[in-house]
């Protein structure tokens, strides 16, 4: 049964709505099972952020063992063997010339820590350079700065008077690869921004919407002529979302700055990174305090996230998770074939272990007043999905296996029967 009505006010929900959730007492591989024994097949890995499994036993070993060691330091004063190593072993699998590591805790801070290096660094150089591009339709966390770079919307309205104003290039939908190039590259001739922020490949939030790596390697190459700081927000491309353990590898694209977060711990704890170059890095070296980057939160480089970072990139290491993604983007595109012809459903589309589908209706958007009956459903078949509005997509961890995929995606079927029945 689900917990009795709580105190406890939870993320983008609307108690009015829904006062009560299921309560989980236990996860293991790609389930979550709740204390009345219902089993729930994690179709988004708990919110993009699980990769090999819930509960994986080596990160799990590793959390435990750095435990009896060393829980919490103040990270202004002390560094500690884990984050050394998660420093070095980022730079080493990151896109090459990043060679600078600051560490938060969520994708969030990352991206402000980003606008905070770059808005900085031009002033360090003497330029008045405040501007920044982003792409429209993207998210890129719930913090004021990270609203301001995403799309207004439902998410930010109440909030307009604090947000700063970005210009924005348009979504290089098929078709509109070119323009969206152009505005760019016009943006930078003209405005000289400090920064451009793009989610490479894939809008998470704005609708799992997707682009071909020639776009992406296209804005870099115009932000380098125009000497403007290209940020990556790989907060939930990063780690084998999209095929490759970063997007941005399969552009060739080695940006200025770098953020990721969900799956650095493989989902077991809240840590973020913030890579940089050298330079963005030693515009703040100064012997000038007033100089120094002034950001950080008390758990800053907690040595037990560390410790759960470190383990799942072992795990990249020794373990076969690229030949896994691999096979999982192979069985979710045979899974999508059901839906050719589907006349409920538009925009089929897939980007390495990410699919999604649009489902036809006059409600879109976030806000589409689908949603709440397509998540119903997949409740009721005991499946993790939270639909973007009318968008459909699955993100699950890589333990999956070809059954819990079928379970998957007759779940989504079966939603579409409950919503064009209404």
């Amino acid at each position: 049964m689900p917990s009795p009505v709580s105190p406890l006010w939870h993320p983008f929900t609307q108690h009015a709505l829904r006062s009560q959730l299921p309560k989980a007492i236990f996860a293991e591989g790609a389930y979550i099972t709740t204390e009345d024994g219902a089993r729930y097949l994690d179709a988004i890995s708990s919110w993009w952020v699980i990769t090999h499994r819930h509960r994986h036993p080596r990160i799990v070993e590793a959390v435990r063992e750095q435990s009896s060691r060393l829980d919490q330091v103040i990270f202004a004063e002390f560094t500690h063997e884990p984050a050394e190593q998660l420093a070095e072993r980022l730079i080493t699998v990151a896109p090459e010339g990043l060679t600078r590591v600051f560490l938060s805790d969520s994708g969030s801070t990352s991206v402000e820590v980003a606008l905070k290096m770059a808005l900085g660094y031009w002033r360090r150089q003497g330029e008045s350079r405040s501007q920044v591009v982003v792409m429209e339709h993207s998210y890129h966390g719930d913090t004021v700065g990270a609203m301001s770079v995403g799309a207004r919307g439902p998410f930010t309205q109440a909030y307009e008077a604090v947000l700063f104003e970005v210009d924005r290039i348009p979504f290089p939908g098929h078709g509109q690869e070119n323009a969206t190039l152009k505005t760019l590259e016009t943006i930078c001739e003209k405005k000289k921004p400090a920064a451009f922020l793009v989610e490479p490949l894939v809008l998470g939030a704005g609708g799992m919407l997707m682009y071909s790596s020639e776009v992406l390697r296209g804005m870099r190459e115009i932000c380098a002529r125009h000497k403007v700081l290209f940020i990556a927000d790989e907060v939930m491309t990063g780690f084998g979302r999209t095929g490759s353990l970063f997007a941005c590898e399969q552009a060739q694209v080695q940006p200025d700055i770098l953020c990721c977060s969900k799956g650095l711990t493989g989902g077991f704890l809240p840590l973020a990174a913030t890579l940089c170059r050298d330079e963005v890095y030693q515009a703040f070296y100064s012997n000038d305090r007033a100089h120094t980057f002034y950001h950080s939160s008390s758990f800053t480089g907690n040595p037990m996230a560390c410790a759960a970072a470190l383990a799942n990139l072992k795990i990249w290491e020794t373990d076969s998770v690229r030949e896994r993604v691999s096979i999982l983007a192979d069985a979710q595109r045979r899974q999508l074939k059901r839906f050719e012809g589907d006349s409920r459903v538009e925009q089929v589309r897939q980007t390495g272990t990410i699919t999604a589908m649009n489902v036809r209706t006059t409600s879109r958007g976030y806000l589409s007043n689908i949603a709440p009956a397509l998540h119903e459903s997949f409740l009721a078949s005991r499946i993790v999905l939270r639909p973007l509005g009318n968008v459909i997509y699955v993100m699950p961890p890589y333990c999956v296996d070809e059954e819990d995929l079928d379970r998957i995606y007759s779940a989504i079927a079966a939603s579409l029967d409950a919503v064009t029945a209404l």
